[in-house]
């Protein structure tokens, strides 16, 4: 039978011997990759490689050649030393902020109590007012107790200033005590004199809305930069001021214009119009300061009232001619 023609004979000068030799090669190669694969070393942190249980006997090579142990063991992955842990010292806490700064004298601290005495002061007397307006009493002694707050308001920031004994302890305590007189008080004590004449949902809305614009002029205060010359929107004393003189003077206007001008009050509160400070307002000339003497004398129902809305008017009336000599 024919040989295929693929198939070569061998003769006497083929290769053979040669490609033997390089197959005993590839075969010590196969052996020791074999043996790599068999070996497993484990890395455990803090300790040293550790070797997988035994093989066993079926998979086991009967005869290892020292020079291919020699360099698994060169190439067995070591583990790293383990690195010492220093442990950080235990944070101390942190220094309680004095309530005071500066200086701790007794001279100091007798002027810091009083200064505090009078915001509190204040703060108790807004509480006064809401119980009067629970109880059911004259809503005329509420508004009253009203303009007792606002005037040791006013003092106790002037005495800081004058004793030098301002502190950030201090500006927290005159903005909760605002709250209390201001934003709570004022718009419980004028529930209390508006109560009959117009439906109680609204009135409670309105007096509602006064707190929250009371509670976000505050918060916005305390956060915002000071403008030496003006109010961003009616401070909460001005408004507080003017529902208490509303609520004494007895204005007899309808329910309905005296809820929408605490309305518009409340909303005077938040909004971004500048509004003169008292001491600017003292600047003006003479004979304007004369005119609302002279009117209240007259009818002080009437000039409280024009009063009212020239200084609600004149925010906007600030914002536009700003605006007009910014542009041009």
């Amino acid at each position: 039978m024919p040989r295929a023609i693929w198939r070569r004979r061998r003769t006497t000068d083929s290769p053979r011997p040669q490609g033997r030799q390089w197959a005993g090669r590839l075969r010590q190669g196969g052996s020791f990759a074999r043996q790599m694969l068999l070996v497993r070393v484990g890395r455990q942190r803090g300790a040293t490689p550790v070797i997988d249980a035994p093989v066993p006997s079926a998979m086991r090579l009967p005869d290892l050649d020292p020079r291919s142990l020699a360099q698994i063991e060169a190439l067995a992955p070591v583990s790293p030393a383990p690195v010492a842990t220093v442990e950080a010292p235990p944070a101390t806490p942190p220094a309680p902020i004095p309530l005071l700064p500066g200086d701790r004298t007794v001279a100091r601290r007798v002027k810091f109590a009083v200064v505090q005495g009078c915001t509190l002061a204040s703060l108790l007397l807004g509480m006064t007012a809401i119980m009067l307006a629970v109880a059911g009493a004259d809503p005329r002694l509420g508004a009253a107790c009203l303009l007792a707050c606002i005037t040791f308001d006013g003092l106790d920031g002037a005495l800081a200033r004058k004793f030098g004994v301002a502190s950030p302890f201090g500006v927290q305590m005159d903005s909760l005590g605002d709250m209390t007189s201001f934003g709570i008080a004022a718009p419980v004590v004028v529930y209390a004199a508006l109560r009959g004449e117009v439906p109680t949902g609204v009135l409670i809305g309105t007096c509602a809305l006064v707190a929250a614009c009371a509670a976000v002029r505050l918060a916005r205060f305390n956060v915002s930069p000071k403008d030496g010359r003006f109010f961003c929107g009616v401070p909460t004393t001005m408004a507080a001021a003017v529902l208490a003189l509303s609520v004494l003077l007895g204005l007899g206007l309808p329910g309905s214009v005296m809820v929408a001008g605490v309305a518009l009050i409340a909303i005077a509160m938040v909004s971004s119009f500048p509004y003169a400070k008292l001491v600017k307002v003292f600047r003006l000339p003479p004979w304007l300061l004369l005119l609302p003497i002279f009117g209240a004398l007259l009818n002080p129902r009437l000039t409280f009232g024009l009063v009212v809305l020239a200084y609600l008017l004149s925010g906007p009336l600030l914002w536009a001619y700003q605006r007009k000599h910014a542009r041009a």
